[in-house]
């Protein structure tokens, strides 16, 4: 049995083998079996369950989730100057998977730092970090679940206005994390164009660009 089930892993969990044994929501999904197959940082699970389908029949199915914990995003926008406030920043998985340099551009968030911890108290903070701005007022714009198929994660939409009053810090991210964040301000049709381009094709930077021309700050009225 890996670590996190009755011995803690690297971050002192256990008990990870039984997330998800105790669901009741769903009278047609019966979890049978739940089998932890690794906790490093992010944890991974096989979950054995028997689904009753439309027409009344029951099957067997497994399936393998990936839990990184949640997450939260936030769009930095100035209407009056019509600019919003992005991050750039290299993605190992993406430029394995295609991308030409890694350099991915993108709405600053990241993790929640704990089960518990607030959507927007973490986003806030992570504001702070990649951007060097500290918001006033922010809007919670949705909660999506960015790959319902196999990862676990829902993730937590906001936007906010910035200006050079809420530039508190240098921003950049935590170099003890390793991050190395370049921050972009750029003109609202021009992150557009970008997205037609493909120069941006992170999905969530993507969904509030959308959202800020269509109900955000930038709709047409």
């Amino acid at each position: 049995m890996a670590a996190g089930a009755d011995t803690p892993d690297r971050r002192g969990r256990t008990g990870l083998d039984r997330t998800g044994r105790d669901l009741t929501g769903n009278p047609r999904v019966k979890v049978r079996d739940v089998r932890l197959l690794s906790s490093h940082w992010y944890v991974e699970r096989t979950t054995t369950f028997d689904h009753r389908h439309a027409d009344g029949t029951w099957s067997t199915q497994e399936r393998e989730t990936h839990d990184r914990g949640d997450g939260a995003t936030m769009l930095l926008y100035d209407a009056g100057r019509e600019t919003v406030l992005l991050t750039r920043q290299f993605r190992f998985p993406v430029h394995v998977n295609g991308h030409p340099d890694g350099m991915l551009v993108e709405t600053p968030g990241g993790l929640l730092d704990t089960a518990d911890e607030h959507p927007e108290e973490a986003v806030r903070r992570k504001v702070v970090e990649e951007t060097g701005h500290t918001v006033g007022a922010v809007q919670h714009v949705f909660d999506v679940y960015m790959s319902p198929g196999s990862v676990t994660e829902r993730v937590s939409f906001y936007a906010a206005a910035y200006g050079p009053s809420t530039r508190t810090h240098a921003g950049g991210g935590l170099g003890a994390e390793g991050e190395d964040i370049e921050i972009l301000e750029l003109p609202f049709r021009r992150a557009l164009e970008m997205v037609r381009s493909g120069e941006i094709a992170d999905a969530k930077t993507i969904m509030l660009l959308q959202w800020a021309a269509l109900e955000g700050p930038f709709a047409r009225r």
